[in-house]
């Protein structure tokens, strides 16, 4: 495995870790609009590698090392690292776009990271199977579409501590970052560019009809 994503897969354990058992650092670090927007920028990368629980922590980093090989395959180390903290910074870019005047809004999770590295992955080879549970074959493209769609659930229902709206903004990081890098996809991949960039367009739609 390479030795950034490992890395990176590292990082994200050893601070949720201290973040389940230190909650006055898990308060510090998570993002938390009030105090972004009293200067506190650092909230905005730091709460992606702290998790709400074991189980948010082992998803995301079960994504992260089933999609991560194929970008880093296709467009090297150092464009995956641009891909993962490119999309975590969308991420709460969109997150503080959506909920500025909610003060008291707080979120945590590398979701925006990771969903930017799978909207990459998927764009680079839409060919993908996945395995639901290790054994129900899914479309990879399917199964990154259904991943956004979920995260509108979770927006609507407000019943949890995870940054869905960074799944959204890392979503759009990874899907523009990756078509800078590699634009031929535009005409090798038309179908798959369109078909990930629908689950987008309906939040946004979303947004400006109110339903969210």
């Amino acid at each position: 495995m390479n030795v950034i994503l490992i890395a990176i897969i590292v990082v994200n354990i050893l601070i949720s870790y201290k973040g389940f058992n230190d909650l006055s650092f898990f308060r510090k670090y998570e993002f938390h609009v009030g105090s972004i927007r009293s200067g506190e920028q650092i909230r905005m990368v730091s709460s992606g590698f702290l998790h709400a629980d074991l189980p948010h922590l082992i998803f995301n980093m079960l994504t992260l090392y089933f999609f991560a090989p194929v970008v880093i395959e296709y467009l090297g180390s150092i464009s995956f690292v641009l891909v993962y903290f490119g999309s975590l910074v969308f991420g709460s870019l969109l997150t503080m776009l959506f909920h500025k005047n909610d003060y008291s809004y707080r979120a945590v999770g590398a979701s925006g990271a990771v969903t930017g590295v799978l909207y990459s992955a998927i764009l680079l080879q839409p060919d993908m199977m996945l395995g639901i549970f290790f054994i129900i074959p899914i479309p990879a493209y399917l199964f990154g579409i259904l991943y956004l769609l979920y995260s509108i659930y979770g927006m609507k229902a407000k019943n949890d501590n995870i940054g869905h709206t960074a799944h959204f903004g890392g979503a759009v990081g990874g899907y523009l970052i990756t078509l800078i890098k590699e634009p031929q996809l535009f005409v090798d991949h038309t179908l798959m560019v369109i078909l990930l960039a629908i689950p987008i367009v309906v939040l946004f739609v979303m947004e400006k009809m109110g339903k969210l």
